[in-house]
């Protein structure tokens, strides 16, 4: 498939663009109120094309499963039916920790079906972030499988576990997921919310305190539509696979959401990532439209496999989010993958908002940001929130009264005030360029992005200082080749305890165990003491400096 040779000027679609043409566009009730099983299936049954795949998955085993649009609408309105037979209804956060699955597709559907707030667990995490997760949230309902049921055992309270495979032996109260399945079909209308009602229950990692709650509003569909359109470059015709995991933003906004509202076939590949795999699939699928992390492209591109890959995969665009991709990666991409590969930019809170389109033309910079996203206007703002000029770095900001496609309204519970006098900050440190073009000067927080997962640090210390021999803690992000940056663990010991290897693997293993398996620290070095201001905070800076001097160390894998 060929990338057309013209595409429209960015500046000339601004002069025409209008959100409400896009809302238009993913909602046929012209009622001024949303529904997100409507936008991402029904209505596409309604215009003629429930016979299209919404869903390719290929499971562990290799075995392929396809859900027509028509097909995921049967199968998530009787779970829906089921879901509402129980009392569950508008409002109600259902969370989900399942792998990419059919199950946990059709968990999101009929959670929206029935105007619920579809809440993600990363299969990756471990009780500690489950328990605070549901707890916050008031979940009302765990979906999930044998694999990771174990993960909901203990906690201090536990809502009612819908399993897909049923109750076992240790789980004789579970509900079970083909006797919900077996449930007549819902049968009242899909309920219209208003615009600000919310869909997804996310939370983001922050540098203080515990994961700030992110409850995105259906106002969201227009600025993930125009994200797949535009900055995907998505078509009707494209074999789309985002290797991102559902769980996390990136993934569910724009591997489920996103493909749906455009009435596009999505990929879920099961397995876990691997360069012969993810090569295998592309051929397989016949893949044309790819999106994943820097670090997906770092490891296809070591391993070798994909140098001549052009002769025989079908991609035409690849995208990435996350970190900037470097010169090196993206000449690789262009040369073995055959295909253009574009950076985007974006947060839990905003989705993507700063892109480089591949269906509009403007300048595009390696390691850049982009242009903004139609339906926002974005600032670089000095410390007393004056607007700076090309050239300066300062805090990206979103001027809210002039971004109609802006839809974070704030943390679900208040835990930080992100705005000022009118402008969202990001926390990003961001300069302009003179063809209105950003690029990336730096943080200015303590976030540490490893693998494409944006990791606050105060859990990790928090996770590190449960045991019983540290006495002080501190993670900071190393530079790595593959993964960006790795998590590391500066550790202060209590009386009478030793520094050893072996310590340093039990601390290690207990915060994979307790917090979660991509956020635990790769590295741990042993001190006498943190570095602090007079009033006692931990100057991090200082330990980001000295982690970057000893990145030649080897890290666990």
């Amino acid at each position: 498939m060929s990338t057309p040779a013209t595409l429209p000027d960015y500046r000339t679609y601004l002069d025409s663009f209008s959100i409400d043409d896009v809302i238009a566009r993913l909602d046929d009730h012209r009622d001024g109120r949303l529904n997100a099983f409507e936008a991402c299936c029904g209505r596409h049954l309604r215009e003629g094309r429930g016979e299209v795949p919404a869903l390719v998955h290929e499971d562990t085993e290799g075995r392929v499963t396809t859900l027509s649009y028509a097909e995921l609408a049967a199968e998530s309105e009787k779970l829906a039916g089921w879901l509402a037979s129980r009392g569950l209804g508008e409002g109600d956060r259902i969370a989900c920790m399942l792998p990419r699955s059919p199950q946990l597709l059709i968990a999101v559907l009929a959670t929206w079906r029935i105007g619920a707030v579809y809440q993600p667990l990363f299969t990756a995490f471990g009780p500690d972030s489950v328990e605070y997760r549901l707890g916050r949230a008031d979940t009302k309902l765990v979906i999930t499988d044998h694999a990771n049921r174990f993960k909901f055992d203990g906690l201090a309270s536990c809502p009612p576990v819908l399993t897909v495979e049923g109750p076992d032996a240790e789980h004789a109260d579970d509900l079970d997921w083909q006797q919900a399945l077996a449930h007549a079909p819902i049968t009242t209308a899909p309920p219209r919310q208003s615009p600000e009602a919310p869909f997804l229950q996310m939370f983001t990692s922050g540098t203080v305190g515990k994961p700030k709650g992110v409850a995105v509003p259906l106002s969201a569909m227009p600025a993930f539509a125009l994200y797949m359109e535009l900055a995907i470059g998505l078509e009707p015709s494209d074999r789309f696979w985002n290797m991102a995991d559902p769980g996390w933003a990136y993934g569910l906004y724009y591997a489920i959401a996103g493909p749906l509202l455009l009435g596009v076939t999505t990929h879920f590949c099961e397995a876990g990532f691997s360069a012969e795999g993810a090569l295998a699939f592309m051929k397989r699928h016949r893949i044309t439209n790819f999106a994943a992390a820097p670090t997906a492209y770092r490891l296809m591109k070591a391993s070798g496999l994909f140098d001549d890959a052009h002769e025989t995969l079908a991609l035409r665009r690849a995208s990435s989010a996350g970190e900037p991709l470097n010169t090196e990666v993206v000449t690789w991409v262009e040369s073995a993958l055959g295909c253009p590969v574009m950076d985007h930019y974006g947060q839990t809170e905003t989705g993507m908002t700063c892109c480089n389109h591949h269906a509009l033309e403007h300048p595009k910079h390696v390691g850049g940001m982009g242009v903004p996203m139609p339906g926002y206007r974005l600032a670089i703002l000095d410390a007393e929130y004056k607007e700076l000029p090309p050239g300066e770095p300062g805090v990206l900001a979103v001027d809210i009264a002039n971004s109609p496609a802006h839809f974070f309204a704030g943390y679900t519970w208040q835990e930080k005030h992100p705005f000022a006098e009118g402008y969202y900050l990001t926390g990003d440190v961001v300069m302009r360029n003179e063809d209105g073009t950003f690029q990336f000067a730096g943080r200015d927080d303590d976030i540490i992005t490893t693998a494409g997962y944006r990791v606050g640090p105060t859990d990790v210390e928090n996770s590190v200082l449960t045991h019983p021999a540290v006495a002080e803690s501190a993670a900071v992000g190393q530079p790595d080749e593959i993964r960006g940056e790795i998590i590391k663990s500066y550790v202060v010991l209590r009386e009478g305890f030793e520094p050893s290897d072996e310590l340093a693997d039990e601390i290690r293993q207990q915060v994979r165990e307790r917090l979660s398996t991509h956020a635990f620290p790769r590295v741990i070095e042993f001190v006498d003491t943190l570095p602090k201001t007079p009033s006692g905070k931990i100057q991090r800076f200082k330990l980001r400096a000295d982690a970057a001097d000893k990145a030649e160390t080897p890290a666990a894998q």
